[in-house]
């Protein structure tokens, strides 16, 4: 090789490296958005065919998740006309390359603009425990993000189920597997037979929300479709593999559409970032679950 030929592969592998840089750390994750669909067809649903829409993740803070992104994704989400909206948790900064802070106070009453058919319903995530100074005292509720949410019309779900009449599917939202610490350990405040205890068994579909897909992997039967959120896919993709996930299952639960057993599990690559403000891949989305028979 030449000492030309050497400067100028040395010169293509710098740009490509910053162009990689640029797109990871800044275009995928703040200025991209995508719907993702998934459309799963059960032998077992009888409800009329059901249409979520998932936010997950949001992780709010500048320069990244804005108001001015809540709003963008509060329009994207209404004109999708879906029968259920669902939050999946982590509205809480995930990373310390926040350059403004934006509060929970400031961003629930955008939310709450949010519009279903059937209504608009979240649980809590990990960092919004994490970041509720107070409950981590308590060892509890009441969460600072799950109020600010809740008064602004948004039904959150903590180990609690409730039948949507109007569609005939019962939905059911489980509290965090990892909230609180304690003695070096994190503890969960989830409560999988006390939340399932409170659906009857009258054989309407159940949709079962849970920030952190893990607790699939003991879901029973009578669980139709869990949403979760939580690994961002990863939030470094590549070929349907991700290098770190933050699951005790690796990538087996890293994202999109899982089937195991008979049962259904979706896993929303969310909005946000966490640790390292990287996209790489997974492209923040709105994701969108049409079930049906």
């Amino acid at each position: 090789m030449t000492r030309r030929g050497f400067i100028k592969g040395l010169l293509g592998v710098i740009l490509a490296g910053f162009f990689a840089a640029t797109y990871g750390f800044f275009i995928e994750p703040a200025l991209r958005l995508r719907v993702k669909k998934w459309r799963i067809r059960r032998d077992d649903w009888t409800a009329p065919p059901l249409k979520i829409a998932l936010l997950a993740d949001l992780h709010v803070g500048e320069p990244y998740v804005g108001l001015g992104r809540i709003e963008q994704l509060v329009k994207r989400v209404n004109a999708l006309d879906a029968d259920l909206v669902l939050l999946l948790g982590d509205y809480a900064a995930g990373h310390r390359f926040i350059t403004k802070p934006v509060k929970i106070r400031d961003v629930a009453p955008i939310l709450g603009k949010l519009k279903a058919k059937q209504g608009v319903f979240g649980v809590l995530g990990n960092h919004d425990w994490w970041d509720d100074l107070g409950a981590q005292k308590r060892g509890g509720g009441p969460n600072l993000y799950g109020e600010a949410l809740q008064s602004q019309g948004i039904t959150m779900l903590s180990n609690q189920a409730l039948k949507i009449e109007r569609h005939g599917v019962w939905l059911a939202g489980l509290e965090d597997q990892i909230a609180i610490r304690r003695n070096g350990k994190w503890q969960g405040l989830d409560d999988l037979p006390g939340t399932l205890s409170q659906i009857a068994d009258d054989g309407a579909p159940v949709v079962m929300m849970a920030h952190e897909p893990d607790i699939f992997s003991e879901m029973p039967n009578r669980v139709s479709l869990t949403v979760s959120g939580h690994t961002h896919g990863g939030q470094v993709r590549l070929f349907g593999w991700s290098p770190i996930v933050p699951s005790r299952h690796g990538n087996r639960f890293a994202y999109g559409h899982v089937r195991e057993h008979g049962r259904d599990l979706v896993v929303s690559g969310g909005i946000g970032c966490s640790i390292m403000p990287v996209r790489f891949g997974v492209v923040p989305e709105i994701t969108v679950i049409e079930v049906s028979s």
